[in-house]
């Protein structure tokens, strides 16, 4: 088992750790969770031994193999499978000296070695871990040196989780990862036969690959068992109960402390004040918790343009005369939230920037609105940035009129306060970099915007932001992104780019997911068992209709969950089950029961308008 005993660590005279300790057990797969900076890469860096503790140990089983993805791999002739065979040290050196080996009793001792450590199979299992990642039969064979970086990054993660290290570290393995390999990923982990910490942001990722998290917080670490809701929940009702412990102790300490301003001049008095005042002394505290700065994301909205946005017939788009997609027929309305899905490589970038005007159609008719206006948020734009300028620089290059305090207040909007206004972008953290890019990419109130991994070293709660903001956008938006609990949140359509076509996806994430974790793929439909005549589809506006009224519906929902939980609180005080509170108690029994008879109502209604609208896209 890995533990950290009183463990102590600043940079810069700032503190990381202050005498903190956890305990992470053997098997254990536990995800690694907290605010941006707050020290969790320098935590990996300590545990290998990169840095030395100002005090306290981090204690491992002997001989423990330590691994992780410090960097790529490097631009090689070597294959990438070689490469990742290479990778298991002890295997790939007991197999160099089965060759040269004379003596009998060492050369039993080398194959009975490679049987233990399944040597022989060591090739399957590398070549399956590349294909889980995204790499082919025949790229596997390729040079490391025919990959980009990002890539190469991936054969850097296989190598490692080949080598099956005893304790795993992993700082933000998805960032590099498309949907498909992040979901592979979430599996092997969770099946992973050591122990595994994991840095990671992706919500999915923490709920279905790991059983626990340790939560880094104020230079002190917190233990939780299970995945990150239930971690959310217990640590939300531990900051509740706090602030509940804090509230009472500042009122008990009032009261005494009245009663010594009042007494402690009077001689009759004298002896009972100085007794408020040990035991104001004596009482050990509870600090209430302070509430975290707010993440923010405010896109300005845009004017309504008429529908559709965007109206493709025929059209074909690619690169030096080659189509990479055929035969597209694309509609997209101003209230479209579309994810695209697709492995790399099968165009959903080109899509996106044949949809940004980044690129032009090959063939086929294109018609927008005369209006319209285009956001593109893209990974590559955010180290497009001017490094030696501030993100007031940045935006002043836009609004070369506006006042400074105008400026501010836009990056406010996305969360960049006063601090980071006059930062230099080479400094700002990458979760900072992707904000300002995201707020350059809104600047003109677009009526389409377009994010292809907008989430890649965005927090937890960035997430959430940007789910928020993207809920209350009215524009449309197209997204590609490797964060499912994302998708799942924002879209409501969705598109599947695969072998040179897009066309809808008419099933849910949940069975998309299962579908590529399976190795079956969808059946195609018999054109025998097709019948005669279809149903006609509604129109455009009956769907746009029934998206409105469930909104609405969810919205309802919505509220009434917010008044439950805050009479829950209300009956959740032990003092209302007291003396003269018991009539006051029996009106917020009564008021929660109604409001639970209006939230089943309201849910029914909900699930009602969801099923019509399911059957209008059917």
């Amino acid at each position: 088992m890995l533990e950290l005993r009183d463990i102590s660590y600043a940079v810069e005279g700032r503190p990381l750790f202050d005498g903190t300790s956890a305990t992470i057990p053997v098997g254990h797969k536990v995800g690694l969770v907290g605010p941006n900076g707050a020290g969790k890469t320098t935590l990996f860096r300590l545990i290998r031994g990169e840095l030395a503790l100002e005090s306290g140990e981090i204690a491992l089983p002997s001989r423990a193999k330590i691994g992780g993805v410090s960097q790529e791999v490097p631009s090689s002739d070597v294959s990438l499978i070689d490469t990742v065979l290479a990778a298991d040290t002890e295997r790939a050196s007991l197999m160099a000296e089965s060759e040269t080996a004379q003596d009998g009793t060492r050369i039993a001792e080398i194959q009975t070695r490679l049987a233990d450590i399944d040597a022989w199979s060591a090739e399957a299992r590398a070549a399956s871990i590349l294909k889980g990642l995204g790499f082919d039969d025949e790229e596997q064979k390729r040079p490391c040196s025919a990959f980009s970086g990002g890539w190469r990054m991936r054969v850097a993660l296989a190598a490692v989780l080949f080598a099956e290290p005893d304790l795993l570290l992993l700082d933000e393995p998805t960032n590099y990862l498309d949907l498909e390999g992040a979901l592979w990923l979430e599996t092997y982990l969770a099946r992973y036969p050591h122990t595994v910490l994991i840095i990671s942001h992706d919500r999915g990722l923490l709920n279905r690959a790991v059983g626990a998290i340790l939560h880094l917080e104020e230079r002190k670490l917190t233990f939780y068992q299970g995945p990150y809701d239930q971690f959310a929940r217990q640590r939300a009702e531990r900051r509740a109960q706090a602030t509940s412990i804090a509230k009472k102790q500042q009122a008990r300490v009032a009261h005494l402390q009245s009663f010594v301003d009042r007494f402690r001049a009077k001689a009759s008095k004298a002896k009972q004040a100085q007794a408020r005042l040990k035991m104001i002394e004596r009482m050990d505290m509870v600090a209430a918790p302070e509430e975290a700065a707010k993440r923010v994301f405010t896109f300005p909205q845009p004017d309504e343009l008429n529908p559709p946005i965007i109206r493709i017939e025929g059209g074909a788009v690619g690169y030096d005369g080659r189509a990479v997609l055929r035969r597209l027929d694309l509609r997209i309305d101003q209230d479209d939230r579309i994810a695209l899905l697709g492995k790399n490589g099968q165009g959903k970038s080109t899509l996106a920037k044949l949809l940004s005007d980044r690129l032009p159609m090959m063939e086929g008719q294109m018609t927008r609105s005369n209006k319209l206006r285009i956001g593109f948020f893209a990974q590559h734009q955010v180290d497009e940035l001017h490094v030696d300028e501030t993100p007031i620089d940045h935006l002043r290059r836009h609004f070369p009129n506006e006042t400074p305090s105008k400026l501010r207040a836009r990056l406010a909007g996305f969360g960049l306060m006063a601090a980071q206004a006059e930062t230099l972008v080479g400094k700002l953290s990458g979760g900072q970099k992707a904000r300002l890019s995201l707020l350059l990419a809104t600047l003109d109130a677009p009526h389409l915007l377009i994010l292809d991994e907008p989430t890649n070293h965005l927090d937890i709660e960035s997430r959430e932001a940007l789910v928020e903001a993207l809920t209350a956008y009215s524009g449309a938006v197209i997204l590609v992104s490797h964060d499912m609990h994302l998708l799942s949140m924002v879209a409501d359509r969705l598109w599947l780019v695969k072998d040179g076509a897009v066309t809808p996806y008419e099933d849910d994430l949940d069975a998309y997911r299962r579908l590529l974790l399976s190795a079956d793929k969808p059946a195609k439909p018999n054109k025998a068992d097709k019948p005669k005549a279809e149903k006609a589809k509604p129109s455009r506006d009956t769907v746009k209709a029934l998206k409105q009224e469930v909104r609405k519906c969810e919205e309802r929902v919505g509220k009434l969950n917010d008044m439950r939980d805050k009479l829950a609180s209300k009956l959740a005080n032990p003092d209302l089950y007291e003396g003269e509170r018991i009539g006051e108690m029996e009106v917020w029994q009564k008021k929660y029961a109604e409001v639970m008879t209006a939230l089943e109502r309201a849910e029914a209604l909900w699930m009602a308008a969801l099923e019509k609208l399911e059957g209008a896209e059917a």
